[in-house]
Parts: C-alpha cells; structure tokens; sequence
C-alpha cells in the first residue's frame, strides 16, 4: 500500500506538472501581448517595453514557463492586472465561499443519493421503487441553472425566506447570513447531483443484491439487512466512490454556473471577470487551484477505495 501511495503521488505530480504546461502554452495563444492590460491607449514604446518587462512577455519562452512553475510551486500568482492586489489572497478570500458551497452542496446530495438510491433498488417492485427511479432520471435532464431558477422563485421571491443572491460583505464573520446565503445554491447543487448519484447506488445496489456472496449469507442463515450490511454495503460502496470522486470534481469546476446565478463571489466569478478583463495572473491563478483541487479529489478517492476493497489493495501488494 505504501508503494502505491508514493506512485500515485509521483503521477498527482507529474499530472500537475502536464496541467501548468498546458495552462501556460494555452495562455500565451492567446491573441495579444499580456502586457496590453497594464497599457493605456496610445501608449509609446517605452511604456510598452516597461510593461513587457513587468510581467515578463519580453523573456524567452523557456524562461518565462521555468519563472511561471517556480512561482506555480510557491503558490505565488503574482498580482492582478486590475487590482493590483496579491492573486493568492484573492482566491484564498474567493475559496472561503467556493469550497463551502461545494462541500455542502455534495454531502446533501450523497445524504439524499445514498439511501434513495438503495430503497429504489431494493424496493424496485414497488410503486415508490419505480417513482424515486423515474424522478431521478428527470433530475438528470433538467438544467443546473434552471433548478437555481426555480429555487429562486419559490423561496426567494414567492416566500422570501431566503436571499435570491449575494453573499455578506463581511463573510463567515456573518456566520447566520452567510449560510442564509448558500443555501439556495448548495440545495441546486444537492438536487442536481443526487439525482445522477441515486442512479450509480441503484445500480450498484442491484448488482449486489444479485450476487452470488449476499445469497451465499443468506443461505448460511444470515437475514436480509445483516448480509446486505455486512457484506453488501463494502462491496456496492467502491464503485460508487470512484463517481463521488468525479462528482465532487465536476462540482468545483461547474460551480462558475451557480456562482453567475446566485451572484456569488467564489472562484467561479473571480474566473469569468479575469477572462473579461483579460487579468492573466488572476486566470492562471484560479485555473491552477482548480486543477489541483480536481486532482487531489482524485487522488483522495482512489486512497478510499483500496482502503474499503482489500481485493485492491492485494492487487497492489502483488504488482509492487
């Protein structure tokens, strides 16, 4: 298991070294000389050159990507174009509101996903079996933002128990408000993924209850809920860990969208503005955390499953 862990962290860092490689050549195909941003109009070529050197565009490219992973492997961005302001703690304030928001939204989903998804399978001839089944199938097709929508309209502007956006000026310091604030939006993201979740537990709950090991218990005198908790529950949970990890990730990266809809200032905003603002150290900035939350997630999620599946962790001891 130890060699393992020291393989799949050499592989989170050369993925992370492959990420800032490709980040850094897709920014620089980008039309026009970073520089611009820091430059008025009509600009003469002493301020352009002053400019080029500031933000380091008149270095060899070689140069310029050694400079951009030593400042990567400090976790300085530098700071923005715009304001002027250190990137690191712009996205250490923004993370304060993404990571909650994400976080929450997905131990909701899996609070719903989870024990939905076992009833609708284990009770897949009953009516309600049926019906969880086939409101979840809706829940996938339905837009992420349209939930936002709705959510907005029935309880922030119909019953107006809740804000419709925004967050509190003074953050988590306005602990009731701040909360009051993410609720509309971790409620879209538990709707939304449960409902793809519940589909991956029916289905690896149906696998188990057609395996050959639960009817083994059951015929050595085990009941139903023994054998399916003892040796159902283990065996269905390491598939479905492997699509937390995904669904997780995919919640960090899509949260650009609840953030636009409810207005928040998390990463996502702080990503979409550098882009329109063609804020470079802001952009590769939030990119970078975003791919190494998504590659940490991954990594975490792979540790679990072997933990649970001793089956894996065999096959690891074996290949080392």
């Amino acid at each position: 298991m130890f060699s393992y862990v020291v393989r799949r962290l050499g592989l989170l860092v050369l993925s992370l070294f492959i990420a800032s490689l490709v980040l850094f050549v897709l920014l620089r195909l980008l039309p026009g000389d970073p520089a611009n941003a820091l430059l008025s109009v009509g600009a003469d070529p002493r301020q352009i050159e002053a400019a080029r050197e500031q933000v380091g565009s008149n270095l060899p490219l070689g140069e310029q990507f050694l400079r951009f992973l030593g400042n990567l492997a400090r976790f300085d961005f530098g700071n923005s174009f715009i304001s002027r302001a250190p990137v690191a703690d712009e996205i250490a304030a923004r993370l304060a509101v993404t990571l909650p928001l994400a976080l929450l939204g997905f131990i909701l989903a899996i609070a719903i996903a989870v024990p939905l998804g076992i009833v609708s399978a284990v009770k897949a001839d009953r009516w309600y079996g049926a019906l969880i089944s086939t409101v979840s199938q809706l829940g996938i097709a339905i837009p992420v933002f349209w939930v936002g929508i709705l959510l907005v309209m029935a309880f922030a502007i119909n019953i107006r128990i809740f804000p419709s956006g925004g967050f509190p000026s003074r953050g988590w310091h306005a602990s009731v408000e701040a909360l009051r604030a993410l609720t509309l939006p971790v409620l879209t993201i538990a709707i939304v993924m449960s409902a793809s979740l519940l589909r991956y537990v029916r289905a690896a709950t149906l696998d188990v209850l057609g395996s050959d090991y639960l009817r083994t218990a059951r015929a050595l005198g085990a009941g139903f809920t023994e054998a399916f908790v003892r040796h159902g529950i283990r065996n269905g949970a390491v598939p479905v860990i492997s699509i937390l990890g995904i669904e997780l990730a995919s919640t960090f990266l899509g949260a650009v969208v609840i953030e636009r809809v409810f207005t928040l200032p998390g990463l996502g905003s702080m990503l979409l503005l550098g882009i329109e603002q063609r804020d470079y150290p802001n952009v590769q900035g939030v990119l970078f955390v975003s791919t190494l939350l998504v590659l940490l997630v991954g990594f975490a999620a792979d540790l679990v499953q072997r933990l649970i599946d001793p089956r894996l962790r065999d096959k690891v001891g074996a290949g080392s």
